[in-house]
């Protein structure tokens, strides 16, 4: 067997590549040129346009047949979000659509090349949902699954990391966060002050609960409080399925965060390590030595800037938004 990146490998890529862009050229040549009655400059081009695409089509198939990796890693980088859009505020970061990450998480399981699924988690949280959608996709893949933390592996990010068989962490990541948040603006006061009033046109008790300029009562605050209970305990049944822990015991942590050593006594990591030793691990799991690509989505010129730049201003810090609506804000 043919070990991925070995230089076999690239030698028979190269053989492959070779051989069928020179077929390719001939058959444009033949076709183009050689056939119709005269050669043209329009014949001369069409024959180099088709050996350009038979040069692509050639290296792609060589790398299909003779593939350099056998492990897929996918990243999830700032905020969870679903438009990975958080804008230019210091701080907060930008992070990839979380669709995007799902669809590289699809085409790792759809690769039969990618043997292993390696999740490289920097994250502090972040919308609910978009953090399942990830869980999700992670569970779907048929082969080891690793979560690797390097900065931050915090809410929702460690809800994406506890679908995975095994997580690993380094030593002074940030781990856990187990928890949901939610936060209304009260602006009552401040619209009393400057004479503005809420006037309420609403069918449904609670559909205005949360608004900004009237004040909240008891019941509206029960029933807000009822759906951050409910996200938690939905957090709890999930990490206590991936990580088989006791319930109560990740209710115990109080959505605390811990470093890599003190998370692995915990049990929410398995693993302090670094990356190569992570690649190791495969090694050992697959039989055959591990080489990873990293699979990601294709950005122009513009989105690679921005997410440099935001890259810089990212830090670690709590979860950010995900709506039950306009007025009420839950985050991971």
């Amino acid at each position: 067997m043919i070990r991925p990146n070995s230089t076999v490998t690239t030698i028979c890529q190269f053989v492959i590549g070779s051989v069928g862009t020179l077929l390719v050229a001939a058959g444009g040549v033949f076709l183009f040129v050689w056939l119709p009655s005269g050669t043209s400059v329009f014949g001369v081009l069409l024959a180099v346009i088709t050996t350009v695409l038979g040069a692509r089509i050639a290296g792609r198939l060589a790398t299909t047949v003779l593939p350099t990796y056998n492990v897929a890693e996918v990243a999830v980088t700032g905020p969870i979000a679903r438009d990975g859009d958080f804008g230019p505020v210091p701080g907060r970061g930008q992070s990839i659509p979380v669709d995007d990450i799902v669809e590289q998480i699809e085409r790792a399981e759809d690769d039969r090349n990618a043997d292993a699924l390696v999740m490289k988690l920097n994250t502090p949280g972040g919308e609910v949902v978009p953090s399942d959608d990830i869980r999700n996709a992670v569970l779907a893949f048929e082969g080891p699954t690793i979560a690797y933390a390097t900065d931050t592996c915090a809410s929702g990010g460690y809800w994406i990391a506890s679908a995975c068989d095994e997580i690993w962490a380094r030593e002074t990541s940030v781990i856990g966060s187990i928890g949901v948040i939610g936060s209304r603006l009260n602006a009552s006061t401040l619209a009393e002050e400057l004479g503005l009033s809420y006037e309420r046109f609403a069918a449904g008790r609670y559909k205005d609960a949360g608004a900004a300029l009237k004040e909240i009562d008891d019941d509206e605050r029960a029933y807000l409080q009822g759906l951050i209970d409910d996200y938690y305990e939905h957090f709890i049944e999930r990490v206590a399925a991936g990580r088989d822990l006791d319930p109560d015991a990740i209710r115990d942590t109080e959505a605390r965060v811990y470093l890599g050593d003190e998370a692995q006594d915990l049990d929410l990591i398995d693993t302090v390590g670094t990356h190569e030793e992570v690649l190791d691990h495969v090694t050992d799991l697959l039989g055959t030595e591990a080489v990873h690509t990293e699979f990601e989505p294709k950005r122009g010129f513009r989105q690679r800037f921005q997410r440099g730049a935001h890259g810089l201003a990212f830090a670690f810090g709590a979860g950010v938004r995900s709506h039950v609506d306009e007025r009420f804000n839950v985050r991971l």
